[in-house]
């Protein structure tokens, strides 16, 4: 693989850390702020646990307007500030009202990141080693998700009742490295020829992935996909109608999983399975391990099986695992046996969904409209996400949850779903590995003049 392009990816995919840390480690402040400012159930759910969700919503949605007008790489740059701010006024938070402003304010830094990243990376690689630098994103999700823990494991008991704030605040250094770090990439090549017709910029970009005779040909190749550039209504026409159907289906699926859910509650779900306070912590490292270990296998999987594969493989284990940890609590199964199978659930997770939905929604839409493509694919993921991280509460509480006593039901309700992922898997999901961007343009799109 080249070096150079290799090292650009993994500078970009750098926002995919401070996502996975934003988006995980609210879950150890969970049960501290809703002590400190004694929260209602809806309360809690909407303003403190998924505000940051709703920013992130907005955030994709709207990502594609700056990566198309301002570039994949100046977006990248007020990604890492939007993260900084967010990160130092949670952390000084004076009220729940406050507070959530600023979790919000990170939310758009992570939709905006799941939009340009994917996107740009996937715009510099080659159609060999596509999948496995766009899964670098996802790596660095769950790196992130790690630290996470970690942080808010060490820091407990750091200043007492402050601790909260603390691991919410050290989010800010890992953002202001970033970007500084993140000027130092090139533009996309395929938006300097889309945006500023700027061929000799491109042309130099693409000589970054292969010989100056192969990057020519590319450039053709680009410049003849692009045509003329549409708006964004432009993406709702019917042509298109293959790669939304897709992009939505797929970031449908990911968050009716139940990842989020497992993810941002993980320490309450672990003490209703018994295992309290700073134990809960230190036993969401171990998910957060997990998910590390098989998003590298996925990583190095995803360029040889393909995207379907892992998708099935993940699938199965979904099934298999939501329902074990469902019968866990049911029968009151012992905590060990509980976190075996979360465990189990998380590498599922991170070998099927975790290490293929970006990558496939960024390869799925044509060049013209793939900014705003990817907004679509993403905000969908988010919606998904912030309506789930919203109505647990309603439903986990321990004290006016519909499933207080236990929350075996939702499992069951995850692992169903995931069943009929494994049908559009099979039947619906095309595969996308080795196939360049401007081949699967013209394999998921109808031609202009049908």
């Amino acid at each position: 693989m080249n070096n150079r392009i290799l090292k650009i990816s993994l500078t970009a995919a750098l926002a995919g850390f401070l996502f996975g840390f934003d988006t995980v480690v609210i879950s150890g402040a969970n049960l501290p702020i809703k002590e400190l400012w004694n929260t209602s159930p809806w309360f809690h759910g909407t303003f403190i646990m998924s505000m940051a969700l709703w920013g992130t919503v907005l955030g994709s949605l709207f990502g594609g307007i700056p990566c198309d007008r301002l570039g994949r790489k100046k977006t990248l740059f007020w990604i890492g500030v939007l993260y900084s701010i967010s990160a130092i006024g949670s952390a000084i938070a004076a009220d729940p009202y406050i507070f959530s402003l600023f979790r919000f304010i990170g939310g758009l830094g992570v939709g905006a990141s799941s939009v340009a990243v994917p996107i740009y990376i996937s715009e510099i690689s080659t159609p060999q080693n596509r999948g496995k630098l766009g899964a670098l994103y996802q790596f660095n999700i769950v790196f992130g998700i790690f630290i996470a823990f970690i942080s808010n494991y060490l820091l407990k008991g750091f200043d007492g009742a402050n601790d909260w704030r603390w691991m919410l605040g050290v989010e800010a250094i890992p953002a202001m490295i970033y970007s500084v770090m993140v000027l130092q990439v090139p533009n996309s090549p395929r938006w300097l020829v889309l945006n500023k017709k700027d061929d000799a910029g491109a042309l130099k970009m693409l000589t970054y992935i292969s010989d100056r005779a192969q990057a020519l040909v590319k450039l053709e190749e680009i410049k003849n996909s692009v045509g003329v550039k549409i708006s964004k209504a432009g993406l709702f026409e019917g042509r298109y109608k293959k790669p939304l159907m897709l992009a939505f289906l797929i970031a449908f699926f990911n968050q009716l999983s139940g990842i989020n859910f497992v993810l941002y509650y993980a320490p309450e779900i672990l003490e209703r399975a018994g295992l309290g306070g700073k134990e809960s912590l230190f036993n969401s490292i171990s998910i957060g391990i997990i998910n590390l270990i098989f998003t590298l296998i996925g990583i190095q999987l995803i360029d040889r099986l393909g995207r379907k594969q892992l998708m099935k493989i993940g699938s199965l284990g979904y099934i298999a695992s939501l329902s074990m940890v469902g019968w866990c609590f049911y029968t009151g199964a012992s905590s060990t046996l509980l976190l075996i199978f979360i465990c189990a659930f998380i590498a599922s997770h991170a070998i099927g969904q975790g290490a293929v939905i970006w990558v496939f929604i960024s390869e799925i839409f044509p060049n013209k409209v793939r900014a705003y493509g990817q907004s679509w694919g993403t905000g969908v993921h988010w919606v998904f996400a912030a309506v789930i991280t919203l109505i647990t509460p309603i439903f986990l509480d321990s004290t006016d949850g519909v499933f207080k006593d236990n929350p075996w039901p939702i499992f069951i309700f995850f692992a169903f779903m995931m069943v009929l992922q494994l049908f559009f898997v099979i039947f619906m999901m095309p595969e996308t590995k080795g196939i360049s961007l401007e081949d699967l343009e013209k394999q998921f799109t109808k031609d202009q003049s049908a």
